[in-house]
């Protein structure tokens, strides 16, 4: 009978007659350092017996070699695999990776198949890659371009379409990913054995097991040739990733009570609150954070919970450009004519990566010190200015910012700009020497996460949201304790109970900072007065 064994590093191929081993004197072993082993050697020896050798024995030395050397075959086996496995680093970047994770609201990447390890050929990417799913399919090219698919359908070899309303190519410009969605998702992805990724019969990767792409937009998905990969056909690498979901952690490791009597509970407790200063009735909240990312749609959403129906006071809504272009103070009312709660909500112009644009520096200072009016017009080209109109030049302590809340969106934390990101940093320094607690608002949980969409409840079973939450934590140089996830109103006609129940711990957790200022500030005061 004939053992053979291939394998990239391990060429085997031997004849014995059983049991008999057989004489190999010079077959050799490598591994993948080039380092030789007379591996058979130690074993064989023995002149091919034909027929089967009448002397052998159960106790016949032959007859164990053989198994020894099945042992020593599947070792070396192993050890191709491990090899083969650690040269599997993916060619996507990090920064590309969390762009395309943040499209599809999941945690993580895994790399399946990569061509120049497994082969440009249909049957090694279905052999790495069949069965499994959500998947990502990545082309390269000699042009620089980076281009692929997404289904959320395994693979096969059915010869067969299949269906996948979610499936979409794309093409990366920068940094920045291009999406080109199915228009007909009967014919999202065919499953054919002789090729790689094959998407409707618009685009396909490893076509005919070969390191081309064969590509024919226009049929199920509409994308420009050149816009995609350049009109370059020719791969230099393909691979295929596997989509992993968000982690359900078994418990969650904050502790909400999710029902009406806790929501009633918050209300009242934050409807009663009363500064420790007597001279403030109303502390100042500011919320600082990028353009989009929800600062008017959380005034919005915790007013709506204290007039019972959804409402939308702030201008909010999407644009690459601040909403907000002044800077507003707004008083929550406890119902349509209840009397102003002991908070107020200071929304501010957004943040922008570029210098010029957004929310100046230099103009947050004289609102931190309580020197801007309501409904001042921001200017980013020119900072506020003692001669504007309505400026405090001796604001008291009832005007200053007495918490700094940062306002982030949870599904854009991974690929923040570093621009941004720097802005964040220098505001948090100038907030610092002035001595304001500071918190992290992380709103749009549901748009970050399938499980916290299913139901916001799972906001701390979450894995990947505890990830992100500290993951801006870590950003923005705060710690875990003060990060807090919300769920804004933004296409809701009617309040949930659960939303309703973290905006309310949301403002709880604001109150207590503000508490701390105050506490911070009476003990500056009476170290002063003990040194006099």
């Amino acid at each position: 009978m004939t053992h053979r064994h291939d394998c990239p590093l391990i060429r085997l191929n031997v004849l014995v007659c059983a049991p008999c081993p057989v004489r190999a004197p010079d077959a050799r072993v490598t591994n993948s350092a080039g380092v030789w082993h007379n591996t058979w050697n130690n074993y064989l020896g023995t002149p091919v017996c034909s027929p089967p050798c009448v002397y052998s024995t159960d106790r016949d030395p032959c007859s164990h070699s053989l198994v020894r050397l099945e042992q020593e075959i599947q070792s070396l086996s192993l050890l191709c695999s491990n090899n083969q496995e650690s040269k599997m680093n993916p060619r996507l970047t990090q920064s590309q990776q969390r762009t395309i994770c943040t499209q599809l609201g999941r945690a993580k990447l895994k790399l399946l198949y990569k061509a120049s390890i497994h082969g440009f050929t249909g049957a090694a990417f279905h052999q790495r890659c069949d069965d499994r799913s959500p998947t990502v399919s990545v082309g390269y090219n000699n042009s620089g371009f980076v281009f692929g698919g997404y289904t959320k359908q395994p693979f096969s070899q059915s010869g067969q379409y299949v269906n996948d309303d979610q499936a979409f190519l794309f093409t990366f410009n920068a940094e920045n990913l291009i999406k080109y969605p199915v228009n007909n998702s009967a014919y999202a992805v065919k499953m054919i054995a002789n090729t790689g990724p094959y998407f409707g019969e618009d685009l396909v990767l490893v076509s005919g097991s070969q390191a081309v792409t064969y590509s024919n937009p226009g049929n199920y998905y509409n994308f420009p040739a050149a816009e995609m990969y350049g009109n370059d056909l020719n791969l230099t690498e393909c691979e295929v990733y596997q989509v992993e979901g968000s982690t359900e952690l078994e418990r969650p490791w904050r502790t909400v009570t999710w029902e009406s009597k806790k929501r009633t509970e918050l209300t009242e407790s934050i409807k009663s609150y009363k500064p420790t200063v007597s001279s403030v009735t109303q502390p100042r909240v500011l919320l600082i954070g990028p353009v989009g990312a929800g600062k008017s749609s959380f005034f919005n959403s915790v007013n709506s919970v204290f007039r019972g129906h959804v409402t939308s006071q702030a201008i909010s809504g999407s644009s690459s450009t601040s909403l907000t272009t002044q800077f507003r103070t707004y008083s929550v009312k406890a119902g349509r004519e209840g009397k102003p709660l002991p908070i107020i909500l200071c929304d501010t112009m957004g943040l922008e990566e570029t210098k010029g644009a957004g929310l100046d520096i230099d103009d947050l200072s004289s609102i931190l010190k309580g020197h801007l009016p309501d409904r001042y017009q921001f200017n980013p080209s020119a900072p506020l200015h003692p001669e504007a109109h309505g400026y405090r030049t001796s604001p008291g302590l009832k005007d200053k910012i007495h918490c700094v809340v940062y306002v982030i969106d949870a599904s854009k934390v991974s690929i923040m700009p570093t621009g941004l990101e720097d802005k964040l940093d220098a505001i948090r320094r100038k907030v610092n020497l002035i001595g304001i607690p500071q918190l992290v608002l992380l709103t749009k949980v549901d748009e970050a996460c399938p499980l916290v969409k299913e139901d916001v409840r799972n906001v701390y079973k979450s894995g990947y949201i505890k990830d992100v939450m500290q993951e801006v934590g870590s950003r923005l140089g705060v710690p875990l304790s003060c990060v807090v996830p919300v769920k804004n109103y933004s296409e809701e006609l009617e309040l949930d109970m659960n939303c309703d129940i973290l905006l309310l711990s949301a403002v709880i957790q604001m109150l207590r900072f503000v508490d701390n200022y105050f506490d911070e500030l009476s003990d500056r005061m009476s170290n002063m007065q003990t040194k006099d």
